[in-house]
Parts: C-alpha cells; structure tokens; sequence
C-alpha cells in the first residue's frame, strides 16, 4: 500500500471551502453507480465472452477518461492538473486492463457479480449520498445560524438606534414642554437615556458573542464538516477497495486461466490509499483565502457615542442580571461539552478499530453517527461560547458583580389576574399576560423589566409580609427615578436650559439632519413670536386627531382602593377648571377635514397643545373644532386654577390631565329616542369613576349604550342626558 508523508486534512487546509469539497464527494459517490452498472453490464456481457468484454472495458475507458479530471481533483481546481490521475482512477485503468485480457467469462461468474457487487454497490451510493446531503443540509444550516446572529446583531443596532432616536424625541419634547411640564418631560428623557445606555450594552454584548461565534464558523465548524466530508470520501474509497477485492476473489475462482492478470490487479488495489486522492484534489484546489473582518461597534447617527459600555448603577442591575444567567449556563454548558466531547472521542476509537479489523460493525453507520455527534458538539458549544463571552465582556469592564448579589428566584407565569409590575407600575394582564414572579418574596415584573429588577431579594417572605413589600413596591414605582443633588443621573452630561424654535415640517419629530436646535440659558414662554409681515406657512398636519386609551382596568375586587375615590360610585364633580385660551395672529383656511377655518384675532380654546408636530388642536365654538398651525396662535395666559386629583388609570380621550385645565361645557346630547332602537346595557362590576369623563357603577345598573368599544378598552354610555365614559368589559348589553 503506498505511503502518505503527510495527511491532508481538508478542514486545516482548505478554507470556507464546502462547495468545492460537496462537490467533489458527490462527484466520488455519483461515480459509484457507474462502477455498479460497470458490473451489471459486465455481468450480462459475460456471456458473449471476450469480444464483448473487450468492447465493454473500452467504453469504461472512454467514460474514466471523460472523468478523470472531476474524479482527481474536482470540477473547478485552482492548478492545472495536466495529465495526471488520481490513484483510484490508476487502480480503475489497471483493473480495466486486465479485464482487456480476460476474454472468456462463465455464467455462475455472471450471477455472482449481480449478487456480490452490483447490489451492494448501489446500496452504497445511495447510502453515501444520503450522508452527503446530510452535510449539504447541514452546512446551510451553519450559514442560516451565521447569518442569522449577523441578523439579530442588526436587530440589536437597530433598537440601540431606536433607543438613541426617541433620546432625541424625548429631548426635543423636554426644550418644547410647558413650566408644569418640564419635570416630568425632564423626567422620562433620562429614563429614555438609561434606556438607551441597556440598548448600547446589549449591543456590545452581541458584537463580541457575534464575532466569536464568526470564528468558531470559520475555524471549528466548517473546518469540521470538511474534515468529515473528507472522511466520508475516504470511507467510501475503502468501501469501494474492498468491493473490487471481492470481485477480484470471484475472478480468482471462475477464471484459473487468468490467475496471473487477476494478482496483479489484486496488489494493485490495496496500494489506493484514501489519502492519496485527498491529497492530489488539496494540492490543486488550494487557493488565497481572507478571514473575514471582525464586526466593530458603529455608533448611532442621532446620539453620536464610543464603544465602551455603560457602567452607571441602572446599567450595571442590567449587566448583573445579564451575568448571573450567564455564569448559571456556563456551567452547565460546560459539562454538557465535555460529555459530548467525549461521545465523539468514542465514536473515533471504535472507527480505528474497525479499521484494523478489531470491530466487525459497520462502518458507514459510524460515519454518520460520528456526523451527528459533531453536530450535537457544535451546537452546545455555540450555546457555551455565547455564555462564556458575555461573562468575559461583562467582567472585564464592571468586575464580577454577581457577587454578593440576592437574585429573585423568578418563574415564568401567564397572569389570569391584573397584576402590576413592581418595577414600572404598569399592568401585566391581557391576552399576552406574560412575566415573571419570584417564588420567595412575590416580586412581579413584564418579561421585558426582568434584566432591570435589581438583585435585592429578601428572601422568603410570608403572605403578609409579601403584601406589605408589593405595596412598598408599587409605590416606589409611581415615583420618578431620583437625581442626585439635583443633577442628571450617572453617565448623562448636566445640560443647560434649552430654548426652541419652530423647526419641524413633518409629522415626524425623529431625527433630521435640516432640524435647527437651540442650546441656551433662555427659558422658554408660553406665547409664540409672530415676528415678520407676511402669514408663516403652516407645518404638516398629524395623520390623526384621537388620544390612544389605555385597556379599562380590573373589577374593583381585584385592586386595593384608590385614596379619594367617591364611595357612592356616582364618579361626577360639579368644578371644571377653566381651558387654555389662545387668539389667532393669521386667518387660516382648512385645506382637508380635521383642520379648522378661523379668521383673525379669533379666540379659541386649546383642546390639545402642540404635541411637536407644529399643530394644535382648539375649539373655536361649540360646534367647531379641528386643527390650526401652531404659528398662527397666541397662547393666551392661564387663570388661576383650583387642581382636581389625576386619573391613576384612564388616560381616554375625554380624560385630561391636570397639567392642561380644561373649561366646563355642556353635556353630550344622546342619541335622539326616535333616530333609533335604544340599546341598553347593564353593570357587571361595581366601579369607582377616576375622572370627570367616566361614570361611576354599581352592580346591575343600567345606562343607554352609545358607542361600543372601539379598540380601546372603553366605551361610552348615556345616564340622565349625559354622556361618558365606562370600561367596555365591566357592561353588558340587556
């Protein structure tokens, strides 16, 4: 048997090379079925003895020629192979040659070449093509999961781009705000930042799981289905040995007068060595090759940032979070690794041993339990490297914060009933009622609050005592996040008092590289400068003049009571504070519905402020309402008010907050008893009324029904001429 110095490995040498190497097995698996019809056909020109067995060896000659250069070194090599062949197909031109001078054949010769050779044969090429399309379809796989973490890595940019574009919005919302508005605008644009800041650290994060799991493509996971490929090319060069060494034999026994030509081929076919055909098709399809660039961080085109991570103490309960899971999996992961590190190491010996002989099970059926057990190896260890880089990342910047840390013991739940996030107040109920509670002390928190729940459990708690920490937690939640001295949180640069001009001439309030912003001592005033002679255009108008609602909240049964709710359920006030007013500086036109035609130095009462859109939407009188430019008005100044309590919960279109005072008006006119079939609904619930738009219900009360729900949680029913607003899911129609 011929002597390889050197073993060729495809996976070492042949780089990101799958379709040459697929190409080239399925080129060596294909050719076994034109060996196996070599047989049939030879089989039945048995019987003519010499002179069709000549013409038969003559075609296969024709047909190893056409082949010679796919079979040795592939379809598309990157050298010019010349006249050269393969040692299989050298081994293939001997066995043919002595077939040339093999004239004469028997019939029991004939049989036993259908019986022993042509059948296994086939079976052979269709099992070696079935674990070939195996790594066919493994190999895409591979690609899908490459491209699917290059995907979810742009996924993670674009909500780190989100998070930075609605900084951007909620800092043009802060220079744009009221007085009595700026607190809280101030607010929910620093939440936004930290928002931002766990947006950016999980991008990071993926960056680096990305590019590790880039070059565990590149250099274990390609290289190993390579490797594997080339075992299976192997193998089936073994197989086919061992089928023409039985051909041989058979020739032995039927054709003494052959003796001679038939031990020469038998001394031939052990001398092609597997190796020897990887190694010519390695030698020419060895090309230049370039390792893809790692991925680097790329800062966002609206909040302009380096790439290290943020380290404030809202991040760092995200990044603690994030390691804690992270140090949880690795150890398991890493087990799991080495077990199955270790079935592949065993699946290796029991294939040397069959190859010396030492083990009689099938071979084939090891190659593709060795394939399966790789791909199982892979992908535990993709999971192993995902883990072992974030704590890696995580560590190297902030240390091991898990340390000392009380972690929540949280289980996944579906709440039935309205329960509210104890770390952002809001409720987790509906059709997605999703989140998770901790088994210890009853903490409850949205799927998407649970990286951002700080690790302070205090353990187990009994019932009154998990009571008594859900209050404290509920209330804690309603508060704002707290600013130390006064200042902006960690992390985000103290910023001056901002000033506004009018710049926006689309409903977007994104980012726009033409937007004009002002940075400057100067307070903002509630009236708008009308300077200059002629009429300024008005901005573009929103797509939509309705105030999303939020879903109508729980039976009373399953919330504690609200301080200062009426008892008697009759949920009506008899004070209004008063609108804003305004006096329009231009007249304006409507151009479509929803707008407003007002002429000058008309007053209006200002419905809706301008929300950043350049509109505002005003009552000129009872009958018409509708949108104005925003530079057409005069902002008039506020009487003083007597403020009324805010809705914790309805946020409807008839609901204001108390930041805009709203004027008294006249009730709602139900629909008229002759226009139509009344329908009436009744009270499943007692409900307490949390504004001046909702009515308050005992159970079993009726009212007239006259809008449904529209989407929106609500619906609004008539009582004694007057119109309002009541939970869609507390009534039912009578």
């Amino acid at each position: 048997m011929a002597e390889v110095d050197i073993a060729p490995r495809f996976g070492a040498e042949l780089k990101d090379g799958f379709k040459p190497v697929n190409a080239w097995v399925a080129n060596g698996v294909t050719w076994l079925d034109d060996i196996q019809l070599f047989y049939r056909e030879r089989a039945a020109i048995e019987k003519d003895y010499s002179s069709k067995l000549y013409g038969l060896a003559r075609k296969n000659f024709e047909k190893k020629a056409k082949r010679s250069s796919s079979l040795s070194v592939g379809d598309t090599p990157s050298m010019t192979p010349g006249s050269l062949e393969c040692a299989s197909l050298t081994t293939w031109t001997t066995q043919l040659s002595t077939l040339e001078s093999r004239a004469a054949e028997h019939d029991r010769y004939s049989s036993e070449l259908l019986l022993q050779i042509a059948d296994p044969l086939k079976n052979l090429a269709a099992r070696y093509e079935e674990i070939r399309k195996s790594h066919a379809e493994y190999s895409a796989k591979l690609e899908r999961e490459r491209d699917l973490s290059y995907g979810d890595l742009k996924k993670t940019k674009g909500r780190y781009d989100g998070a930075c574009q609605e900084v951007e919005s909620r800092r043009k919302k802060t220079e744009s705000s009221f007085d009595h508005g700026k607190n809280k605008a101030q607010s929910a644009y620093q939440q936004q930042i930290m928002e931002m800041h766990n947006a950016k650290n999980t991008y990071l994060i993926n960056i680096n799981v990305t590019n590790q799991q880039k070059k565990r493509y590149y250099y274990e996971y390609v290289p190993d289905l390579l490797d594997s490929l080339q075992d299976l090319s192997e193998t089936r060069v073994n197989q086919l040995n061992s089928l023409w060494s039985h051909a041989v034999n058979l020739e032995k026994s039927a054709l003494s007068r052959s003796t001679d030509h038939l031990q020469h081929l038998g001394s031939e076919i052990p001398r092609n060595d597997p190796k020897l055909d990887s190694m010519m098709f390695v030698r020419h399809n060895v090309a230049p090759w370039q390792e893809p660039l790692d991925l680097m961080f790329e800062p966002s085109p609206v909040w302009l940032d380096d790439s290290a991570m943020a380290v404030n103490e809202t991040a760092k309960i995200y990044l603690r979070n994030v390691l804690g899971k992270s140090k949880s999996q690795l150890r398991d992961l890493k087990q799991d690794v080495d077990k199955r590190r270790k079935e592949v190491e065993a699946i290796k010996m029991i294939r040397r041993n069959i190859r010396q002989g030492k083990d009689k099970r099938d071979e084939v059926e090891m190659v593709k339990a060795m394939f399966n057990a790789q791909e199982l190896l892979h992908e535990v260890e993709r999971q192993r490297l995902t883990a072992e880089v974030e704590t890696h990342t995580i560590t190297s910047t902030v240390g091991d914060v898990s340390l000392g840390a009380q972690n929540h013991a949280f289980k996944s739940q579906t709440f039935k009933v309205p329960t509210n996030c104890d770390l952002c107040g809001e409720r987790i109920w509906g059709l997605s009622a999703k989140g998770f509670d901790c088994q210890d002390c009853g903490y409850t928190c949205h799927s998407k609050c649970e990286l951002k729940v700080p690790a302070e459990c205090p353990g187990e708690q009994s019932k009154e005592g998990k009571k008594k920490l859900k209050a404290e937690r509920q209330a804690a939640s309603k508060v704002a996040p707290p600013q130390s001295n006064g200042g902006p949180p960690d992390g985000v640069t103290e910023l001056p008092a901002l000033s506004r001009s009018n710049t926006m001439d689309t409903l977007s309030s994104g980012y726009a590289a033409s937007a004009n912003r002002s940075v400057s001592g100067k307070v903002p005033t509630d009236e708008t400068s009308t300077d200059g002679a002629g009429s300024p255009p008005p901005a573009s108008k929103p797509a939509t003049l309705r105030k999303n609602r939020i879903v109508a909240p729980p039976p009373v049964q399953y919330i504690a009571e609200m301080p200062g709710n009426s008892p008697s359920g009759g949920g009506s006030s008899t004070s209004h504070p008063t609108e804003q007013r305004g006096r329009m500086n231009y007249a304006y036109q409507a151009t479509t519905d929803g707008e407003a035609s007002v002429e000058e130095g008309d007053e209006v009462s200002i419905v809706e402020p301008d929300d950043g859109s350049g509109w505002t939407f005003v009552r000129l009188n009872a009958h018409t309402t509708g949108l104005v430019p925003t530079s057409y008005l005069e902002i008039l100044a506020i009487p003083p008010v007597l403020e009324r309590p805010v809705s914790s919960y309805s946020s409807s279109s008839t609901s204001l907050t108390g930041s805009i005072p709203s004027k008294k008006k006249g009730p709602v006119v139900a629909p008229k008893r002759g226009a139509k079939k009344l329908k009436y609904v009744e009270a499943l619930y007692h409900y307490e009324s949390r504004s001046d738009a909702e009515w308050g219900m005992s159970e079993g009360e009726r009212f007239v029904l006259v809008n449904k729900d529209t989407g929106d949680g609500w619906a609004d029913v008539e009582k004694g001429g007057v119109t309002k607003s009541v939970p869609a899911n507390y009534i039912q129609e009578v």
